[in-house]
């Protein structure tokens, strides 16, 4: 029988929760089509995972650089069953007044606006189609707030309404969702928490046991909904 997700497209992909959907998704037999920033790991996954997967580099804050990875992986009818936004920044912790443009309009570049500039070049393709799911990777603080990460937070609220707003749009046999990926000792985390408190939660190989067949049960019933991958930490 067919799988329901046969091609995936996922952003951020050299490291943490990216990096460990990429692993999953190609044990599963499902071709990955990724993008980071990092050069020398997206060499590393090239080597790694051959065609036809594909890890490119790509700015998602760049609008006209997505469009023409997109444009390049449709022209060959690379038209993903599930696009996955997982790329993501956070500013260094300090009170919203402290941080400079230079540290603030990253995150909101690439959170938020990344994110839109995805979708807005692949999604019309799934359209086309008629089927797909669209996962916008939020957060708990896309649902909750703390000190000293009001800019994260900030962008993780845009993304849970971004993608409440986006269901109400989509046509039949499409979904969008938001999705929470629980507390994860990566890079991010360790930045927020310092190292020996993130020690204390599940590294993303560990996550992925749980969010990898989560994210491959998602269909058009999910529409619309706020989701966490069940078992993570909160």
């Amino acid at each position: 029988m067919k799988k329901a997700i046969n091609r995936v497209v996922v952003t951020g992909v050299s490291k943490g929760l990216g990096r460990a959907l990429v692993d999953f998704f190609v044990s599963e037999g499902i071709t990955v089509c990724g993008c980071s920033r990092n050069l020398r790991e997206l060499n590393g996954l090239n080597d790694k995972y051959r065609a036809p997967h594909t890890f490119t580099k790509v700015d998602v804050r760049d609008d006209a650089f997505v469009r023409r990875w997109a444009m390049r992986q449709l022209e060959i009818g690379a038209v993903p069953d599930m696009l996955i936004n997982c790329a993501a920044l956070i500013a260094p912790n300090k009170k919203l007044w402290d941080l400079t443009p230079g540290e603030v309009d990253p995150v909101i570049d690439t959170n938020v606006k990344g994110c839109i500039n995805v979708i807005r070049h692949f999604l019309p393709a799934m359209v086309a189609k008629g089927s797909g799911v669209i996962v916008n990777f939020s957060s708990g603080w896309g649902r909750s707030a703390s000190p000293e990460v009001a800019v994260y937070c900030a962008s993780k609220w845009a993304i849970e309404g971004l993608s409440a707003s986006m269901a109400q749009e989509m046509p039949k046999g499409l979904a969008t969702v938001s999705l929470n990926p629980g507390i994860i000792a990566t890079d991010m985390l360790r930045s927020c928490f310092g190292e020996e408190a993130a020690a204390s939660y599940p590294s993303p190989q560990e996550w992925i046991q749980e969010a990898g067949p989560f994210l491959l049960s998602l269909g058009v019933k999910d529409n619309g909904k706020a989701l966490t991958v069940p078992g993570a930490k909160e």
